[in-house]
């Protein structure tokens, strides 16, 4: 059958939209096909790199790793997160980075990554490990106003009954401790040992905590 001309079409009477908008959606079906299936490739690659560079930084922060490791895989991990920066792992990507970063002593550099990781929305599981990073590059530094700061942010958005609940305390209480708030830090081992009867570091804590009641008489 013979195409029709623009002039023809034009001629052909009121019909002629409904050929016009035919095609124009055909075109638009056809462009929007290639670019899913741009995005589908895309995404695909990025999950296989970023997946590879995973692997790259778990044998690295292993006991065995070495520093020559951690370099590549650092290496690696930023090259990742640069060419595949909306891939859904990124998130786990930036993570591994702050914790080979913070194994190297690069804190700052650290922050930076576990801040990119909660940026490009991590997970339920995820996000408290970050943020609890996050505290520790403070702590590292010294810098423990800016410790409690993370901690306290953590604990906003934990229930006791999740994972990183005890650990996030303990990292409070010691910031505490660490800064002279020895009155806060003595009420947050007591939360501890009150919410948490059950925490296997209880010694601990009631060590910790004669230590410092110890220290106000």
């Amino acid at each position: 059958m013979a195409r029709l001309s623009w002039i023809e079409l034009g001629e052909a009477g009121p019909w002629r939209w409904v050929l016009v908008a035919g095609v124009a959606l055909l075109v638009l079906l056809g462009v929007g096909f290639g670019a899913w299936s741009w995005y589908t490739v895309a995404q695909s690659r990025g999950l296989e790199a970023v997946a590879e560079a995973g692997a790259l930084a778990q044998d690295a922060l292993a006991p065995q790793g070495t520093a020559a490791q951690r370099d590549a895989a650092i290496k690696k991990l930023e090259e990742v997160i640069a060419r595949y920066p909306s891939n859904r792992l990124v998130p786990e990507a930036a993570y591994h980075l702050g914790n080979l970063r913070y194994q190297a002593k690069a804190y700052k550099a650290a922050r930076g990554a576990y801040t990119l990781a909660l940026a490009k929305g991590a997970g339920s599981t995820l996000a408290p490990l970050c943020r609890l990073g996050i505290g520790y590059t403070w702590e590292a530094e010294g810098k423990y106003g800016e410790a409690l700061a993370a901690y306290r942010e953590a604990l906003t958005r934990l229930q006791s009954t999740d994972f990183l609940y005890e650990e996030t305390l303990i990292g409070l209480a010691r910031a505490e401790e660490l800064s002279g708030k020895l009155v806060e830090a003595r009420e947050t081992y007591r939360r501890i040992l009150r919410e948490l009867p059950q925490t296997r570091r209880v010694d601990d804590i009631r060590g910790r905590l004669a230590s410092l009641e110890s220290r106000a008489r």
